[in-house]
C-alpha cells in the first residue's frame, strides 16, 4: 500500500521545523483529549503516567517501538486545547516538538511540529511520525491500525529530499 507523506520542512534560525498536519472533523476539546489523555494516547502511541504540568516530566510508553520502552518526556508548555509542548532524550539523543490545534467550524486541525537541529536523521524520522499520526486516525475512527511497513523505509527518500 502507498502512503502518500504530508510532511514539510521549513528553515528556523535554529535549524529546522519539520511539519506534518492532519485535520479531524471533531471539536479541539476532542483532539486534546486524544493527544493528552493516557488512556487515549495508548490506542495510538502509548501510555503515560505522573503528574502532568509544564515544567515536569512524565513517563511515556512507546508501546508500537521495538521493546515498548518507558521515556521520560518534560512537559514544556500546556495550553489546553491549543498548544502543548515536550521534550525528551532517548538513545537516538534529544528532541522537542510540539502539537499546535486550530478549531474552525467544528473541524480541528492538528499540526505535529519537530524543532530539528539538523536534517541528520529526517529519513526516519518522518516516516515514523507519518505513522503515528496514521496511528491516531486510526484510533479516532476505528480504522484498521497501518503498518509501518508501508511508510519506512517507503517514505526515506520523500523526507530526504526535503533537506
Amino acid at each position: 500500500m502507498t502512503i502518500e507523506p504530508t510532511g514539510q520542512l521549513i528553515p528556523t534560525p535554529t535549524g529546522y521545523d519539520l511539519i506534518l498536519t492532519r485535520v479531524y472533523r471533531a471539536s479541539a476539546d476532542d483532539v486534546w483529549a486524544s493527544v493528552t489523555e493516557p488512556e487515549r494516547t495508548a490506542r495510538w502511541f502509548g501510555p503515560w503516567r505522573g503528574e502532568a504540568a509544564p515544567g515536569r516530566t512524565v513517563e511515556v510508553q512507546m508501546v508500537f517501538e521495538e521493546s515498548a520502552p518507558w521515556c521520560p518526556l518534560r512537559i514544556e508548555a500546556c495550553e489546553p486545547p491549543r498548544r502543548l509542548a515536550v521534550s525528551m532524550e532517548d538513545e537516538a539523543g534529544s528532541w522537542s516538538m510540539e502539537l499546535l490545534l486550530a478549531e474552525t467550524d467544528g473541524t480541528t486541525e492538528l499540526r505535529l511540529v519537530q524543532h530539528l537541529a539538523s536534517t541528520e536523521h529526517l529519513g526516519e524520522t518522518g516516516p515514523g511520525w507519518e505513522y503515528y499520526l496514521d496511528m491516531l486516525t486510526a484510533a479516532r475512527t476505528g480504522g484498521p491500525r497501518p503498518d509501518f511497513e508501508d511508510y519506512y523505509p517507503a517514505q526515506k527518500a520523500y523526507f530526504e529530499s526535503l533537506a
